[in-house]
């Protein structure tokens, strides 16, 4: 795989981008920048999880159906969703339709509830596993770190379901716990300001 691939503006991109040209989008305006909103915390951990066996264009492209779903991945929501949920959910052709996975959200709705009532915010939680800056791989050489496994084994000692390291690793790239970008791409010092810029939940 080529390490970058030319944008619509003709400036290089991370390489996956090439993939299909829906990816532009998501990489540019949405891919390794820092967020610290519980919902759009608990979405990517969800959808990292479907994605497990799957690619991620197969998940992005049906991002709006799963929000539709899953009640905008609203974990308060979710939380409170039942047999009758499931058997919709498995019915539903716009999302995938894995009974395991599915459940899994559920509960990780209900174990997400726990998290804030101790940690303040899933933010809060998550963003303890920021990797030091010191030492950092270069970019996309790595598909775990000591920093996801840590948070894999933490969430699964918390009940979480569906979330090893490997998920763990997609889910920090893509929310801007790390700068995964590649050095070249035209992105990565955008990301890399509003990281500076950012200010980490306590």
């Amino acid at each position: 795989m080529n390490t970058t691939v030319k944008g619509p503006d003709g400036k290089p991109r991370c390489g996956w981008c090439g993939s299909v040209d829906e990816f532009f989008p998501y990489h540019d305006n949405e891919w390794g920048y820092p967020v610290d909103n519980d919902i759009r915390l608990f979405e990517k951990v969800c959808l990292e999880s479907f994605q497990s066996g799957l690619s991620w264009r197969t998940i992005l492209a049906k991002r709006e159906n799963f929000r539709l779903a899953f009640a905008g991945f609203d974990f308060n929501k979710v939380a409170e969703f039942d047999e009758r949920d499931i058997e919709r959910l498995l019915a539903d052709e716009g999302i995938v339709r894995h009974r395991g996975k599915i459940e899994a959200v559920i509960n990780n709705a209900r174990r997400a509830q726990e998290l804030v009532a101790e940690c303040g915010s899933l933010a809060a939680f998550f963003w303890r596993f920021e990797p030091a800056r010191k030492g950092v791989a270069a970019p996309q050489t790595l598909t775990t770190t000591e920093e996801s496994k840590a948070l894999a084994k933490e969430l699964k000692k918390r009940g979480w379901k569906f979330v090893g390291p490997t998920t763990a690793f997609a889910f920090m790239q893509a929310m801007g716990l790390v700068n995964d970008h590649v050095y070249e791409c035209a992105v990565r010092d955008k990301v890399e300001r509003a990281r500076e810029k950012f200010k980490r939940p306590q």
